[in-house]
């Protein structure tokens, strides 16, 4: 890294009290780029385990490392169970399925209910969701962020990082709350969104506040169906040298599905012209508006 740079970055203050870590990147002319620490590196036989162990995630998401690393046994991968248990705390993984508590939360942070059960899902702004996910560059993990409406399926916002902080995190849901507000907020119970800052933002505008019961699957499914859709139309099928190609990427596959790609729970419409038309939604065949149970 060149000195300069270096010097810019080290003036980044991110308890600044009025901007954002992005808006004082942009200030210091550091560009998107500048938003990243360097990030550490992963063998590449690591980089590989965390891609099979991705793949089978999205298929088996109550597979705990017990019986992920049966499975990669069972392809004649040589690994122990210390090892998976290592590469899915470092891709932030869990199984969906109640067991022993891996989901780290603030201990001064109080639990709050789920609270879209037996709610019926009938307008957009009425329930918002987010969660992380971990898109591979080439030597490294990265973590994305993204709120998503869930009437809707449109995604309001999304931030990249190399650290799984809470900094984007709250970047994401304060670019997400730029002239909106949901009724629900509805997120996982991990450190990023239990944390006072996320969750006083959400006190600030009157948002109730909703986190996922553990074992529960469906909790969160329409951030999950993001995720899979994601993957597999762009993350798998590409391969990102550095966060600007994944950022550009990200970019272009997000716009994509909010204003091109049809959906058929929306009566194959966009997530932006349903989250944009007050039309009530019908899809052929399907009873609606679907109620969360």
């Amino acid at each position: 890294m060149e000195p300069d740079v270096a010097a810019r970055r080290g003036r980044i203050d991110s308890e600044h009290p009025s901007l954002s870590v992005r808006r004082q990147c942009e200030l210091l002319g550091l560009g998107r780029a500048g938003l990243y620490r360097e990030p550490s590196r992963e063998s590449d036989e690591d980089l590989r385990l965390m891609r099979l162990i991705d793949e089978r995630y999205l298929a088996t998401p109550f597979y705990g490392s017990r019986r992920m690393a049966a499975w990669l046994a069972r392809r004649g991968e040589a690994v122990n169970r210390k090892r998976v248990q290592r590469l899915m705390r470092t891709m932030g993984l869990e199984a969906i399925h109640p067991g022993p508590r891996t989901t780290t939360r603030d201990p001064d942070h109080e639990i709050h209910p789920y609270l879209p059960r037996g709610v019926t899902i009938d307008r957009r702004d009425q329930v918002w969701s987010t969660d992380v996910t971990y898109p591979p560059l080439e030597d490294v993990y990265m973590f994305l962020a993204a709120v998503i409406d869930w009437h809707s399926r449109f995604v309001l916002s999304w931030r990249l990082s190399n650290t799984l902080d809470g900094r984007f995190c709250l970047e994401a849901l304060d670019a997400a709350l730029e002239g909106r507000r949901p009724e629900i907020f509805n997120t996982d119970q991990r450190c990023q969104f239990t944390a006072r800052a996320s969750t006083g933002r959400l006190k600030e505008e009157g948002v109730a506040i909703s986190m996922d019961g553990r074992g529960r699957a469906l909790d969160n499914v329409f951030v999950e169906r993001l995720w899979r859709s994601l993957k597999y139309e762009e993350v798998y099928l590409k391969s990102y040298r550095n966060v600007r190609e994944m950022e550009s990427g990200l970019e272009g596959w997000f716009a994509f599905y909010n204003h091109q790609r049809l959906h058929q729970g929306l009566d194959y419409r966009t997530p932006a012209e349903v989250y944009h038309d007050p039309t009530p939604i019908n899809p052929r065949g399907k009873e609606t508006p679907r109620t969360i149970t």
